[in-house]
Order: structure tokens, then sequence, then C-alpha cells
């Protein structure tokens, strides 16, 4: 199976938040396969990840690593230029720019814990810098049958809530959901091959997660590796005709 439905030949990928999580785990599960030709590595310092420096290393020309906080409209106009220096299309973005309860972001469980800089950070994170990376690769999505994933979280599905509480991330999860909707519109009309997704990759043993997997139900908390798989069997499998829509990690489509 192709990397994305209708791809003819290797592919131009690039990954945001490729430094640690799901997407360092997409990084190394994405070289692994023959059909990528180059994939663009990027982060608030991948040039100084570890992780993905081994990846250089590895698989030389095929990695790009490139610095940029997604968070910042100017760094990400810097991303695009870096792009056009490697290649003329992409095939595959996947965004897996998240925070719950960092860098002013927090889980809260009531009325009374919410407060603007909260709000503020996990909208600038999980809604905002996903959608304005779309915007500032789009010239690059206009030719051959391209995806652009963002991960977003069941949480953020306004029927499904039946629980309260987290209301910034729940809220900002909605609001990147209606953002990918309402560009899958327009990059229909842009280029009839693409397709924008927002996954849920499942409960993840990542940073995110780590202080509320004691409520995970049992076989519940997935491996990044597996995390990783389950978004490239997705994306493989789900293409322009669903364009706009909300999937979970086991392949049923989630309500809004």
């Amino acid at each position: 199976m192709s990397l994305i439905p209708a791809l003819p030949g290797p592919a131009n990928v690039l990954i945001c938040g490729a430094s640690r999580g799901i997407g360092l785990a997409l990084c190394k599960a994405l070289l692994a396969r023959d059909d990528v030709r180059v994939l663009v590595a990027v982060a608030r310092q991948a040039s100084t990840c570890e992780a993905l420096g081994a990846l250089g290393r590895q698989y030389g020309e095929r990695v790009r690593l490139v610095d940029c906080d997604a968070r910042h409209e100017g760094s990400l106009a810097l991303l695009a230029t870096e792009v056009g220096r490697v290649c003329e299309h992409l095939n595959l973005v996947v965004s897996t720019l998240g925070i719950l309860h960092q860098e002013n972001a927090k889980a809260e469980k009531t009325l009374a814990q919410l407060d603007l800089a909260g709000l503020q950070a996990s909208f600038a994170t999980n809604a905002f810098a996903p959608i304005l990376l779309l915007k500032h690769v789009l010239p690059f999505l206009r030719k051959q049958p391209a995806t652009f994933a963002a991960l977003s979280a069941r949480v953020g599905s306004i029927s499904d809530n039946r629980l309260g509480g987290w209301y910034s991330y729940r809220s900002s999860k909605a609001a990147l959901n209606q953002l990918l909707h309402t560009a899958s519109i327009e990059l229909k009309r842009v280029n009839p091959a693409a397709t924008v997704l927002a996954l849920h990759p499942g409960t993840t043993d990542t940073e995110l997660s780590r202080p509320f997997q004691g409520n995970v139900p049992e076989g519940k908390l997935f491996e990044t590796g597996f995390a990783a798989r389950c978004v490239i069997e997705l994306v493989g499998r789900l293409g322009p005709s669903v364009t706009g829509s909300f999937w979970g990690w086991d392949g049923e489509r989630i309500g809004w």
C-alpha cells in the first residue's frame, strides 16, 4: 500500500513536532520505508536533538532537520523557505503538536480553575500552530496527491463529551477540528487529490498523558511506536473522499 492513496512514487514528508513522542516515532517508522524519498523533521530544537541527529547520521540526505517554533508565524514562514530548498512539493504533512498541562496550559477540572494564560497557551499550540503550519506549507500541497494530518483528541468531540473538565484542552482540540474541516474545503478546490484529516492516536505513553495514566483502562495505553503505526495506516487508507473528517486510531470515524 502506498504511503497515501494514489501516490505513484516515493513521498516527500514533513513531520512537525518531530523531536519526541509520536512525532519521533513517526520519523523512525517512515524512514524505515522505501517509499519515503525525504523527510523534513521539524521541532523547536531539531538541530540539537540527539534522537533526530542519530536518524540523520543513519539516513543521510533523506533526513532534513529544521528548527521551527510553530507558535510563531515568522518561524513558520522561514520553515516554508527551508522546505523550498529541499523539494518542490510535499505529499504528507503530519502535525503532532499538542499540550495539555505544559507551558502555562492546564487540565482544568472546574470553571474556577480557568484563566486567560492557560486558555491562550492551549489554543496557541493545539489549534493555531497546526492551522498556521498548513497555511505556510500550502504552496507545496498544490500538486500530486497530498495529505495534511493533525493529531487531535477524542475529548475534542463535542458530541462525545459526557464528563466535562479539561476546558482548555477540549475546546482547543474542537477548534482545531473546525479549522481543519474548513481548510479541507478550500484545499479540495486547490488540489482535488488533497486530503485533510484530524486523527486521534489514542492515549499514548508520552509527557502529555503521563500525569493522567492511572485512569486509563488496561490495554488502552499505547506505546509511541504503536500510535505511529496507526497514524501511518490511517493516512494510507483515507483519501480525498473523506477529506475534512475526524478518525480514531482504531479506524473508526469520530463524531464532531
